[in-house]
């Protein structure tokens, strides 16, 4: 009798352990159809990845075409407003100087100062044209777009300052011209009483 207990309780707690239906999990079984869409998704994925990393390097490129077209753009632009204000310095001299150093007001000895003057001036504009054509034409001083543009720029600035200068001179020399001639009427007038 207590080896039939036994048999009983051992019973008892397989079933109540083990599930009135049994079913056997046995062997996985794939689906086929389901692995290969998944492997043509990563393929089409990476498809995609490859085409996007070529458009950011085409896009690196071309931002780097902008900025080098920009530089080369402001580059022009300094040299073309540089070459107008030496045009307009070298129109000065010629004509304004010319008309200064022709009064009589102006005394033999201020001839030479304003000669020296405007001289100076213009040596320095036509050295700052030599010193941009030799920075434009040979890449002797390696210099790169940004460090060449503003170089350019800053000459520019230079130039405006002459042109500046040249203007205050000739005005001051005008000026000049103007009092000893109203000074010359002051003494040689006739008394009208």
């Amino acid at each position: 009798m207590k080896k039939t207990m036994r048999i009983l309780g051992i019973i008892l707690i397989i079933n109540l352990l083990i599930p009135f239906r049994v079913t056997a999990q046995g062997m996985p079984v794939y689906d086929n159809t389901n692995f290969v869409s998944m492997t043509k998704s990563l393929f089409e994925s990476a498809k995609q990845t490859s085409e996007l990393l070529k458009t950011v390097k085409f896009l690196k490129e071309q931002k780097d075409n902008i900025v080098m077209v920009n530089n080369a753009i402001k580059q022009l632009k300094a040299i073309r407003e540089m070459a107008r204000n030496h045009q307009i310095l070298f129109r000065m001299v010629r004509s304004d100087v010319r008309e200064i150093l022709d009064s009589p007001y102006i005394k033999a000895g201020e001839v030479e100062q304003v000669s020296q003057s405007f001289e100076q001036i213009m040596a320095t504009a036509i050295d700052d044209l030599d010193f941009i054509n030799h920075i434009l034409s040979n890449n002797l001083l390696k210099m790169t777009d940004a460090e060449r543009t503003e170089l350019l720029t800053e000459k520019e600035r230079q130039s405006k300052e002459m042109v500046s200068e040249i203007t205050n001179k000739t005005r001051r020399y005008r000026e000049i011209i103007s009092f000893r001639k109203m000074q010359d009427r002051i003494n040689n007038r006739e008394a009208k009483y």
